[in-house]
């Protein structure tokens, strides 16, 4: 491992050598490949996670590219999942990006890929998926990092952490049907998924200030933000 180029962040008293080892040595899920999925890889690949899986079975499409950073108008029609790792790779040879072109699903071969992970990020936008990932990481007691936009706003939360008690179903106890709105500014899944990114870090590093039971909201139209107890 070239440390030279995780230099800046190891210069963080809270994190330093101790704290680069173990990203290198952690193993995070993330949960779609698009506008969320697109900032909290790039960061977290740049950041010297040493294993990263990623689930999308969805192609890169012309109305992605807005918001989609890690793609190319040229990948248009591509695997989603497979780009993601060739991106990254490039980006950070010191990483080992893992694939699947596959939906998130309740599985036994997904549920080994969770329950040997250190964190699931959930980059997701469906409700279904989201309950999928809640149930598996509860079971296997691993931090979820719930993220959610629309339009000018979004959300952050650790759920299912061992130190906790909150899930996705404390969220949102009943399944719905409602659809999720695909209005968004382009930059909105670039903030989200920012912190996300940021949250996985933490938990991994062991610092303080992690969004464990607690949700952090902001509205960026008016750039007011607030965190609640779960």
């Amino acid at each position: 491992m070239n440390t030279e180029r995780y230099a800046r962040q190891m210069m963080l008293a809270e994190f330093g050598e101790q704290g680069q080892e173990r990203l290198r040595q952690a193993h995070i899920v993330v949960v779609g490949a698009g506008g969320l999925g697109s900032p909290v890889l790039t960061y977290l690949a740049a950041a010297g996670v040493g294993r990263i899986s990623v689930f999308d079975p969805d192609v890169v499409s012309v109305t992605n590219l807005h918001r989609q950073i890690l793609y190319r108008s040229h990948q248009v029609g591509e695997r989603k999942a497979e780009i993601a790792a060739e991106q990254l790779c490039a980006l950070n040879p010191d990483v080992t990006m893992v694939p699947y072109a596959i939906p998130f699903a309740k599985t036994s071969d997904v549920e080994k890929v969770v329950a040997e992970c250190d964190v699931v990020i959930d980059c997701t936008d469906s409700f279904a998926t989201r309950y999928d990932i809640s149930d598996l990481c509860e079971l296997h007691h691993r931090p979820m990092v719930y993220g959610a936009i629309t339009a000018l706003s979004g959300q952050v939360a650790v759920l299912c952490h061992p130190d906790g008690h909150a899930t996705y179903r404390t969220l949102f106890p009943t399944p719905t049907n409602e659809t999720i709105s695909k209005a968004v500014l382009g930059p909105t899944p670039g903030v989200i998924g920012s912190v996300q990114a940021l949250q996985a870090i933490k938990l991994i590093v062991g610092m303080e200030g992690t969004l464990i039971d607690r949700l952090w909201q902001i509205d960026l139209e008016t750039m007011s933000s607030f965190t609640f107890e779960l």
